[in-house]
């Protein structure tokens, strides 16, 4: 089993048990009664007197919409082709999908997190769908309607005075906020035995995966109580050794916190990060000796609700900072930072050291407005830019530079996790149109020069190739999966699996892409059946 990957049903050591160490049951105790209905009316009053739009919501309209009921273990799904004998095991991809109809705004970070896992073994496959059953999912099914806060709010007077009644729901014990209020709708990762859906705002939820490829929720993972802020949505886990390296961002001082999670699946003290102000920090990355924290200017600011803003707004005038840090320190003291023109970064590819370099590639926004994922149906997103770039800190000369390797849109890069933090060629990232769906998966061969001239991005220079879903199809975040785990073979020898939804019919389905060939027809193709709506990141289990 090559590591970075789970086992079916059971964990490292070949302990099934369904409480692990580290792991806390979720059981809120929310109220009803006088108190509770006061808030909701009070809520339903800023509501019809603030909120006053009855638009369709964009990222709850067409397959953005949610699904409205999970779906059990679905066995014996028709195969078109052959599933290779490495895909034994379950692709689970999360996303938001919320279980009840907003109050007012909705965000596409908002909704609850749901998994979607096709499960192979054999050439057959079996397709399930299930909510993370997290503390503010329970809670809200106790009521039967939204209670906690949203991103899709957070702007203007009525972003404040949401703010507010949520603060006293808390406070007068309507919401039992001892559990966080995450909701696990974002990325996947597997450490020490046990698969996490994670949440930036809040602690990994533990899950399993059965034999017939159900998806359980154990718990919030709290490392025996050792981890006491939020965690990443996209923590590392380095091949080599078996560790995992995360963070946490707050609102609060110290803004970032740095941990190490050792092989045995123990959390090491934490590291403060210092920096100027509370910013979202979506993503980080490792090298061999190194961890690499980007400071970038999209500011938690409250008090710009006043000014009619969103909470969490791009402050145009900073430049981005990148802080390397030797990934095992015991303080911020070696932290070293650069800088580079402003933007902003959702997703990086990998990262490495060459010489006294330190190389990142990363997936680059000149700007962003996270009003973009909210408000009504729109046509386009407006000026949607997203780019592939190289970026190089001179650990010797203390100078930083960047290259651009793309045009845009790309983002949801992923490698073959085995170069985790290592020095490798390929990148495999997602086309974006105008409304951020995926229309296809770009393969990238980072030792070729991109070609000059380009409006789009086509074959050619350092696009090595391009599958396209077609007209109306249109795709999420690919895995890479090796053809042999356990032998070495070239970086792009294997497969890359990914949901794909096709607006003409309304279906679903699961496609496998030859890595190597980005042939243009799929190695197999899953129908559905259900709809899978557009989601965020995904995961690939494999067996023993």
């Amino acid at each position: 089993m090559e590591k970075g990957y789970a086992a079916i049903n059971g964990t490292e050591n070949g302990n099934n048990d369904d409480q692990g160490k580290g792991i806390t049951e979720v059981h809120p105790h929310p109220k009803k009664g006088v108190l509770s209905s006061v808030i909701d009316l009070a809520e339903k009053i800023v509501v019809r007197s603030l909120y006053g739009s009855a638009k369709p919501l964009h990222y709850l309209a067409g397959n953005f919409a949610p699904a409205e009921q999970e779906t059990p273990p679905h066995t014996d799904l028709s195969v078109l082709g052959n599933l290779p004998k490495c895909l034994d095991g379950e692709f689970v991809r999360v996303g938001p999908n919320p279980r009840f109809a907003p109050v007012a705004g909705y965000h596409w970070f908002d909704g609850d997190g749901m998994l979607h896992g096709l499960r192979i073994k054999d050439g057959k496959a079996t397709y399930v769908s299930r909510f993370v059953k997290t503390s503010r999912l329970k809670q809200e099914e106790f009521f039967g309607a939204v209670k906690f806060l949203k991103i899709g709010d957070l702007k203007g007077l009525f972003g404040l005075l949401t703010a507010i009644i949520y603060g006293l729901r808390i406070k007068l014990g309507v919401l039992d906020g001892s559990y966080g209020m995450g909701t696990g709708n974002t990325a996947l990762v597997y450490h020490h035995g046990r698969l996490l859906a994670l949440n930036e705002g809040d602690k990994p939820y533990a899950l399993k995966v059965l034999e017939d490829g159900d998806l359980q929720t154990l718990g919030l993972m709290d490392y025996d109580k050792r981890l006491t802020h939020s965690f990443t949505a996209h923590p590392k886990v380095d091949p080599a050794t078996g560790e995992m390296f995360t963070f946490g961002y707050q609102f609060t001082p110290p803004y970032v916190t740095y941990h190490v999670v050792t092989k045995e699946g123990y959390m090491l003290d934490p590291v403060p990060i210092t920096i100027p102000e509370p910013v979202m920090m979506h993503d980080f990355a490792i090298t061999e000796n190194y961890a690499i924290f980007m400071d970038l200017p999209l500011y938690f600011r409250p008090k710009n609700m006043a000014k009619g803003k969103m909470v969490l707004s791009f402050d145009q005038t900073k430049r981005a900072r990148f802080g390397i840090l030797p990934r095992y320190a015991k303080d911020d003291v070696q932290i070293r930072w650069f800088e580079l023109p402003n933007c902003y970064i959702f997703h990086n590819a990998n990262a490495w050291e060459d010489g006294d370099e330190v190389v990142l590639y990363t997936c680059r926004f000149p700007d962003i407005d996270l009003e973009m994922a909210s408000g009504p149906v729109r046509k386009r997103l407006g000026n949607y830019r997203n780019e592939l770039y190289e970026m190089r800190f001179n650990l010797n000369t203390g100078e930083a530079s960047q290259k651009k390797l793309s045009e845009s849109a790309v983002d949801f890069p992923r490698i073959n996790e085995k170069y985790i933090g290592r020095k490798q060629r390929f990148v495999y990232g997602t086309r974006l149109d105008s409304l951020a769906k995926v229309e296809g998966i770009v393969k990238f061969d980072l030792q070729l020069e991109p070609e000059v001239g380009k409006e789009q991005i086509e074959v050619g220079g350092n696009v090595k190739g391009i599958f396209q879903f077609g007209h109306g199809r249109y795709g999420s975040e690919a895995i890479f999966v090796p053809r042999e785990s356990d032998v070495e073979l070239e970086e792009d020898d294997g497969y890359l699996i990914c949901f794909v939804h096709d607006e003409n019919t309304g279906k679903s389905e699961v496609n496998v892409i030859d890595a190597k060939t980005m042939s243009s027809e799929p190695v197999a193709v899953v129908p559905l059946p259900a709809r899978v709506p557009y989601g965020f990141h995904a995961f690939f289990v494999t067996e023993v």
